[in-house]
């Protein structure tokens, strides 16, 4: 029934009256305060924190806990702060009651916290070389020239036969030289092993013998029962151990431009400057602070758009060293647990420390020039996250998150944590065994839209324990590794192998590595354990689809263990064939495999992975694919045609014999432009002719996986010919139009 509008004004007056009545009976609101904003500057101080008379970072800081109730910005303004020690932001620099403490850079400044010092006061000595005194208390590990990584002195590598390693020590100090250098004792061997690094100072010398500082090479060494898992082979006095890989930081070893000497007595650096520098006008800085930020125990904070530099990592010159065990984690400590599952070991120091945290969110970072970490999420940190920031040139890895205790207290349970859309180039730089991204013994991880080129190892690597007794029940579960771009890592010059873009270890209920794009990982090896996602040892409940793996230098998908079970792998678009996965229950299904050509649908899934998206490398047309192939004899059943059948775990093998060859007919003349050959798995084809229609090209020592040569030939044939006496023995064979 419609009421008469003189009504219905009535009853609006009577409700606006009430209203009104109300407000004025009721006590009076108090309105929310407004955002905070205070500011700090390189050369701030004092406690006004304005714009016109801005404080310190630790001013502003220590201002920002006097208020309450409201949102609180610090705003950085542009240039450099020289730290002495890290900003340390605790529960007192909390949001608090819903609101937000926020870290940033003031409009259109770029601020940096730097650890550096910068060395000044450089003479020229008559060699060329330029030498600079060191203030107290600094040790140049890392020397930065206008920007430029300089590289410690280092020498030639030194082979098992020659270099020796014991428990004890090391032979080797006369053929060397070094039993003639001036301070043997400052400087320090470099050795690979495997997925392991050990940076190790020498302590003396008698004689042939070298020894080396203490722990750290007893701590790199067998027989502590400290080292790793029960059945670990990998330390420097193990089988597995080919030599040195170099001595570094003695001058007699000062040869190359670019390369710079500590010396610990004279307190001095010399350096050899590359071609245009000029050492009385070069800016010279070496890392000195190790932490530029630590938020501890603290929630609600951001911090967005501010630089981290120049921040050292000590340890490694210490007598502690670097004992490298896997990812840029060490061990250290004279003594310790006896363990075999990496619960104690150590992370290396990082840029930006976060422990305990609670929604704490690091954002449009610049993480560059470090001689450590970039940053480490830890000791039960929680829904927080570190995005679309960037990490260039670091000397360990760029992201840590998580810690080695398979089984924490609730509190110091890694939960619900997000990295993703940033963008890392050049890490592991010095301790070529550290990652891209680290994960411990993380629960519902998000590990997304990253981009990661130009690694020595690993890539991402989530998961910790090898399945030893210790690590079987843990709280991993749940972790999402999607949209990456990971591309040129397990570097084949760094000799780091048994890695893969993509790595994992431990039981992962939920977990799911899907969308990524992964492109040459280990391409070039002369080893075959360079995967693309590699499910290492206890790896069980994993799913694995459409991700597109290209140019892997081993297996697109690793699944060796049969007590990493129940794994899938699906859906996924790669050039070459990989064994069915290991363990009771996992499948691989619906997979594109051994492809020449990328389809669409894989060309538009790694287009978008990465912070940004980017190019993707589209395969090429193989010609012998649909080629004959024949082999001058056979072992066993390992015919000449399993160089064809886009499977580079499979392997042709000759007899031993004179002129040894391997040959392919491609049916008719083609026009070919590049031939790639792919060594067997035990490296066995060297000092070798590809033979074509056109000439002859001949390779000295082992082909590589693959070894490629650029050729512009037109041929039916393609022969691979021993130039002496041995096997032919190869994985695969491609030739592209």
């Amino acid at each position: 029934m419609n009421r008469p509008m003189n009504a219905v004004r009535g009853t609006a007056a009577a409700i606006t009256a009430a209203a009104l009545a109300a407000l004025i009976s009721a006590p009076t609101a108090q309105a929310a305060p407004g955002a905070r904003t205070l500011y700090a500057a390189p050369e701030g101080h004092g406690t006004s924190c304005t714009v016109a008379r801005p404080c310190s970072p630790e001013g502003a800081r220590d201002q920002a806990r006097t208020e309450t109730g409201r949102d609180i910005r610090v705003l950085l303004k542009g240039g450099t702060y020289h730290l002495d020690a890290p900003l340390r932001l605790g529960a007192d620099d909390s949001g608090t009651d819903g609101h937000t403490v926020t870290w940033t850079a003031a409009p259109g400044a770029r601020p940096i916290l730097s650890g550096g010092r910068t060395l000044t006061g450089w003479t020229q000595n008559t060699d060329g070389t330029w030498t600079a005194e060191v203030p107290t208390g600094v040790t140049p590990r890392q020397l930065f020239v206008d920007g430029k990584r300089a590289t410690r002195a280092r020498g030639e590598a030194c082979a098992a036969s020659v270099c020796d390693a014991t428990k004890t020590g090391m032979t080797g100090a006369k053929a060397t030289g070094i039993a003639d250098w001036q301070r043997p004792t400052d400087a320090e061997a470099v050795i690979r092993v495997r997925w392991r690094n050990y940076h190790c100072r020498i302590a003396g010398v008698s004689g042939d013998l070298l020894t080396f500082v203490q722990p750290c090479w007893t701590n790199s060494a067998s027989g502590t029962n400290r080292t790793g898992p029960a059945w670990d082979t990998t330390t420097v006095d193990s089988t597995r151990y080919s030599g040195v890989a170099f001595f570094e930081n003695a001058p007699e070893l000062l040869d190359q431009p670019g390369e710079f000497v500590w010396n610990s007595e004279a307190r001095t650096v010399t350096y050899l400057p590359r071609k245009g520098e000029d050492m009385r006008r070069a800016q010279a800085i070496t890392p000195h602070t190790e932490e530029l930020l630590v938020v501890d125990g603290a929630h609600d904070v951001t911090v967005s758009g501010i630089g981290f530099a120049y921040a050292a990592y000590r340890r490694p010159g210490t007598d502690e060293g670097y004992a490298g065990m896997q990812a840029g984690l060490t061990l250290t400590g004279a003594t310790g647990p006896v363990d075999h599952a990496g619960r104690f070991y150590t992370k290396p120091s990082a840029a930006v420390t976060v422990r305990g945290g609670q929604h704490i969110s690091i954002e449009n970072a610049r993480f560059s020039h470090l001689g450590g970490a970039g940053a480490t999420l830890e000791a039960g940190t929680k829904d927080s996250s570190l995005t679309r920031s960037t990490f260039t040139d670091l000397s360990s890895g760029a992201v840590y998150v998580g810690d080695t205790e398979p089984m924490p207290s609730p509190v110091l349970a890694g939960e619900r944590n997000t990295i993703a859309y940033n963008t890392i180039t050049r890490s592991g730089v010095e301790y070529t065994d550290s990652v891209g991204i680290w994960a411990g013994y993380e629960a519902e991880l998000t590990v997304d839209r990253n981009s990661i080129d130009h690694l020595p190892y690993s890539g991402i690597s989530v998961g910790w324990g090898w399945n030893q007794p210790e690590s079987r029940q843990s709280v991993l579960r749940d972790n999402k590794v999607t949209n990456n771009r990971i591309t040129n890592v397990m570097e084949v010059a760094q000799q780091q192998h048994d890695g893969g873009a993509i790595y994992t270890q431990g039981a992962q209920p939920g977990t799911v590595i899907a969308g990524n794009y992964i492109n040459r990982s280990a391409f070039g090896n002369t080893e075959r354990d360079g995967n693309g996602i590699y499910l290492d040892e206890q790896s069980s409940y994993i799913t694995v689809e459409n991700n597109v793996i290209t140019r892997i230098g081993y297996k697109w998908v690793s699944n060796w263990a049969d007590y990493g079970i129940q794994n899938t792998a699906r859906g996924n678009w790669t050039d070459t064939e990989a064994p069915a996965l290991g363990g009771t229950g996992s499948v691989m299904t619906d997979n594109s495999t051994g492809l020449d050509r990328l389809p669409a649908e894989a060309l538009a899934v790694a287009a978008w992975a990465g912070a940004h998206g980017g190019s993707v490398e589209q395969l090429r047309t193989d010609l012998a694919r649909t080629g004959t192939a024949t082999q001058s004899s056979t072992e066993g059943t390992a015919g000449a045609a399993l160089a064809l059948d886009a499977d580079t775990n499979t392997d042709t093998r000759t007899l031993s014999e004179a002129g040894a060859w391997w040959q392919v007919d491609l049916g008719a003349t083609k026009h070919v432009r590049q031939i790639e050959i792919w060594n067997n798995s035990s490296t066995t084809t060297a000092d070798f002719d590809v033979i074509t229609d056109d000439g002859t090209v001949h390779v000295s020592g082992k082909a590589l996986r693959p070894t490629v040569l650029n050729v512009d030939s037109r041929t039916r044939t393609v022969k691979i010919a021993l130039s002496g006496t041995g096997r032919v023995a190869l994985s695969q064979v491609l030739i592209h139009p």
